[in-house]
């Protein structure tokens, strides 16, 4: 991944000095430490959470240029939202849903393209190379195929519960929904993710 992310400056300077820990902070704890301007702190928080934030708008999106310039901003908004965070749901749960606003805005913002819940769904198989036939036979490409022919607002649901380990209600929080929509969609996309896995010859003991 080449996403690249240049930290910001504040009026011009820093108005803290970057500090050097042995003991890795909490999210809180960089939290705090962003709010009062430093530098080192972003450092460290994009460090720890970028690549599966990136993973996140790059299932919403499908487009790798997009998902980058998207995570700029992402980690751009919360060095400046930072002293707004109210701890009432995890770091990480606060900067998925920053995320998923975000990659949908961009969405909503492209000219020749609607946004397809069920696009993904009809990929053409087309000749498949050798090498093609090989990845369709590993269990973790059928998984992703799988999980890509799902509507897009189940596609998500269950990579935040599944990849970032997250609760019913954190998932509420992202998706701003209440947590009984969220029960359901879940229900829904593990019982078509289960149908396709079965079609496929895969194990279905993770869902």
């Amino acid at each position: 991944m080449s996403t690249v992310f240049t930290l910001p400056r504040v009026n011009g300077a820093d108005r803290r000095p970057a500090t050097t820990s042995a003991k890795a902070p909490t999210d809180a704890g960089l939290m705090a430490r962003m709010a009062e301007g430093d530098r080192a702190a972003l450092q460290a928080f994009y460090t720890r959470h970028h690549v599966r934030v990136f993973r996140f708008v790059l299932r919403i999106l499908g487009d790798r240029t997009q998902a980058e310039d998207v995570i700029s901003d992402v980690f751009i908004d919360a060095w400046r939202q930072a002293g707004q965070f109210e701890g009432r749901s995890a770091v990480s749960t606060w900067l998925l849903a920053i995320a998923r606003h975000k990659a949908y805005a961009v969405l909503r913002r492209r000219p020749t393209e609607s946004i397809d819940d069920e696009k993904a769904a009809q990929i053409e198989d087309g000749c498949d190379t050798p090498d093609v036939t090989l990845e369709k036979r590993n269990r973790a490409a059928i998984l992703r195929r799988c999980l890509e022919a799902l509507p897009s607002t189940h596609r998500e649901i269950v990579d935040l519960v599944y990849y970032h380990e997250k609760s019913v209600a954190e998932v509420a929080r992202v998706f701003n929904i209440p947590e009984n929509t969220v029960k359901t969609r879940l229900f829904y996309a593990r019982k078509k993710l289960a149908g396709m896995l079965a079609g496929a010859g895969v194990d279905r003991d993770w869902l």
